[in-house]
């Protein structure tokens, strides 16, 4: 099934369901206001959106209109939880040679996570305003997961179950200020402003073959004002969205709703190109000498849209531009 939230003048939105080819769309009128809604009452919600979407998806609803991502909000425009994790360990290795980190010994046994903000997820083709461009503003393409209720101290294997929706996002950075939070220990604040989200949120089976090992098996093609800086494969995700998950929930119930990224995608093969800015930099210091590619500002673009085989964009595309708040 696929998802999408039209704004309606509610902080939540409208639910809409949304056809396979993402060219027609109809309201869940009946079974959930809201995907939130929708996620917390699976159970009896997903059985009747099922029924929904596959008379869609067969042309048999009359009151089907075409579908406009520009309606768009983030599929969940606010979440309980929003858990972001480092899970690609060669966008790491770079992240710690760009900020000059210590070796940490347990990089590729305990996944990196942190809490980020979770009330003002931000839709797809929506402006992104920031205070400052001195701030070195930068994009991050991920993968993520809306999960149901996870109990305290579920295993990695068991964890899957519990994962309703897949997403795509750019998290986007202020990598000015991340150094100074992470010294202090107590994690990212101003450095991780408002999440986006491209409009549509799907169940894993949609991508068949391509969700495999609890990763997102698909190129994320990025591009700054109209030019390809990046095209890495999520199949390259050191830690699966299942271990992820494990590892949130070790402590504590994550509550429905609760979204996990798996932090910048990114591949050892310097052809896929990257999915953040500051990869970009890094890279051009090491091969080259010093960094050329600047960060973003006022007036910038970015596009984000992972691609099947056959060139169909399952999550539909981000599309964002950086303006002066």
């Amino acid at each position: 099934m696929k998802f999408a939230t039209y704004h309606d003048g509610t902080r939540d939105g409208q639910l809409w369901v949304v056809s396979r080819d993402l060219s027609r769309a109809i309201p869940a009128t009946g079974i959930a206001t809201c995907l939130l809604e929708a996620i917390e009452t699976w159970d009896d919600a997903s059985p009747k959106l099922a029924a929904l979407y596959e008379r869609l998806n067969n042309f048999e609803e009359p009151f089907a209109t075409r579908f406009e991502p520009e309606r768009c909000l983030a599929p969940l425009p606010r979440a309980p939880q929003w858990l972001d994790a480092s899970a690609f360990l060669n966008h790491g290795r770079l992240m710690d040679k760009a900020f000059d980190n210590p070796p940490n010994p347990e990089f590729e046994t305990i996944p990196l996570i942190y809490q980020g903000a979770s009330d003002d997820f931000r839709g797809p083709l929506a402006d992104v305003e920031f205070p400052d461009d001195k701030l070195f503003i930068d994009m991050e393409g991920e993968f993520g997961v809306v999960l149901s209720d996870v109990p305290m101290g579920t295993s990695a294997e068991e964890a899957e179950a519990h994962i309703r929706l897949l997403v795509q996002i750019n998290d986007w950075s202020l990598r000015a200020v991340g150094p100074r939070e992470m010294r202090a220990g107590f994690g990212f604040l101003q450095a991780k402003p408002s999440t986006a989200f491209a409009p549509v949120a799907i169940t894993p089976d949609e991508l068949g073959d391509h969700w495999s090992n609890g990763r997102v098996v698909l190129k994320l093609h990025v591009e700054i004002n109209g030019r390809e800086v990046g095209r890495a494969d999520g199949r390259e995700m050191h830690f699966s969205f299942g271990q992820l998950i494990a590892h949130c929930a070790r402590t504590r119930r994550l509550t429905a709703g609760t979204v996990v990224g798996s932090g910048t995608v990114s591949n050892a093969d310097r052809a896929a190109g990257s999915s953040c800015i500051s990869e970009i930099r890094v890279i051009e210091l090491l091969d080259e000498g010093a960094a050329r590619t600047p960060f973003l500002t006022w007036g910038d673009r970015v596009r984000m849209e992972s691609r099947l085989p056959d060139g169909s964009a399952p999550f539909g595309v981000i599309d964002q531009r950086v303006v002066k708040a």
